[in-house]
């Protein structure tokens, strides 16, 4: 994939995943949430250009400096959401106003590591974005999915359990 057509996707992605979170919505633990993490990090790894064969070592620093960002802003972004029992037992989940400040804070480190690496004259392919948001789709999905099974069951109306 081109670039340009990297960076669409992975705006395309934000979009999906920033207005689903915002919502309520029922979290299926059952659910296979690494597909589309696995599907972004393979179109991703797949991107010859992924790391600057005339910048090696500073592109590969680059790309692990983004991995780290993003496996550290998936952690957080995974405890921002809230979540709780719903009546019927299942498990509910929403962001918060920290989720979206865990966004805005992403946003700001990849255009720190963007422009960190414009002032070494480092080509960075849009495949590191995409690479960089099936890990943080991922990690947060397993922090997201780790809290919600260990929520307390919920109770019957007798108050049991």
């Amino acid at each position: 994939m081109s670039s340009i057509a990297n960076i669409l996707v992975v705006i395309a992605v934000v979009v999906l995943v920033v207005q689903r979170q915002m919502r309520v919505q029922r979290l299926d633990t059952e659910r296979r949430f690494w597909l589309l993490p696995l599907v972004l990090g393979a179109l991703a790894l797949r991107d010859p250009q992924l790391v600057d064969h005339q910048h090696t070592a500073v592109s590969a620093t680059l790309l692990v400096a983004g991995l780290v960002a993003v496996l550290a802003m998936g952690t957080v972004w995974g405890w921002t959401v809230r979540i709780w029992r719903a009546p019927d037992g299942g498990v509910l989940v929403k962001g918060t106003k920290a989720t979206v400040a865990a966004w805005c804070g992403m946003i700001a480190v990849r255009i720190g590591l963007y422009a960190v690496g414009s002032a070494l004259h480092v080509h960075q392919a849009g495949s590191t974005l995409m690479l960089g948001m099936a890990v943080l789709l991922l990690v947060r999905s397993v922090v997201v999915n780790w809290r919600a099974r260990t929520l307390e069951p919920a109770r019957t109306a007798a108050g049991l359990h």
